[in-house]
């Protein structure tokens, strides 16, 4: 009777854990992030930051979504053509006493819009996001972090960092029966996804293709079925959050899946 307990016993947890995972949970290992490298950074959207809102990532309102001011536009060199929506940089104003605060202090952004290239002008006078130039066009509370208001553009140092998140990865759910498009979140760790996948209750699991930004579409059939997401980011880990969307979803609703540890 003994083995048979502890049988029984293995096996509600084996359950629990495949069909119950806690989507408040941590994935192992952590993001290590990058070198310290050189660029530049400009500053756009006004004091309050309401003219960066929306954006070549698709997150929409910056402010409900939980990125706040905290954000950047990235130039080509960095944008990677979206791929980069998510990723976090520590950024301080460098080589520049007349306008960099005292002490270099650091600020730290997610990336959550394009700087696209102005070939009318040359990149060192005024086409500041033009290829191959590393730039960062800051919200402008954040540039004010570091330098002056009439600097309008500094030599900075950025690396990547790890982002820290609160609460859980967002999935949030739009389009309509034959089109699913999933906008992913308030990720940890990298912050950037590079792939996708979703299991509706009666399918198995379907990789996403990437639409734009952080948004990922797919054309199955999944209304009426309770959803699992696997998300993977740019350092090869993933995240697997098991039926975080109940059957009766429907499409504008958001729900929160599994972050990575950082």
């Amino acid at each position: 009777m003994g083995v048979f307990a502890a049988l029984v016993s293995i096996s509600i947890l084996s359950l629990f854990s495949t069909f119950s995972y806690p989507a408040y949970g941590r994935i192992p290992g952590v993001y290590t992030g990058g070198p310290w490298e050189g660029a530049h950074a400009t500053f756009y959207g006004g004091s309050d930051a309401s003219g960066t809102m929306g954006g070549a990532c698709g997150y929409g309102n910056l402010y409900s979504q939980g990125y706040g001011v905290n954000t950047a536009a990235l130039s080509t060199a960095l944008f990677n053509s979206g791929f980069s929506c998510g990723s976090c940089f520590e950024i301080k104003c460098a080589n520049e006493k007349q306008w960099c605060h005292p002490g270099s202090p650091s600020i730290f952004v997610t990336a959550t819009n394009f700087c696209p290239p102005n070939y009318a002008l040359p990149n060192d006078n005024g086409g500041w996001c033009n290829p191959p130039r590393p730039h960062f066009d800051l919200a402008m509370p954040m540039f004010l972090k570091i330098a002056e208001y009439r600097a309008g553009i500094v030599p900075v140092v950025y690396r990547r960092v790890p982002c820290k998140k609160d609460g859980g990865i967002r999935i949030t759910i739009n389009g309509f029966r034959y089109f699913n498009l999933v906008l992913i979140t308030n990720v940890a760790g990298a912050g950037d996804i590079v792939k996708v996948s979703v299991k509706g209750s009666g399918t198995g699991w379907m990789s996403m293709s990437r639409n734009w930004g952080q948004n990922w579409q797919s054309n199955a059939v999944l209304v009426g079925q309770s959803l699992s997401f696997r998300v993977t980011g740019s350092d090869r880990r993933t995240s697997t959050s098991w039926n975080i969307v109940p059957a009766n979803w429907q499409f504008g609703q958001t729900f929160v899946g599994k972050n990575f540890r950082v």
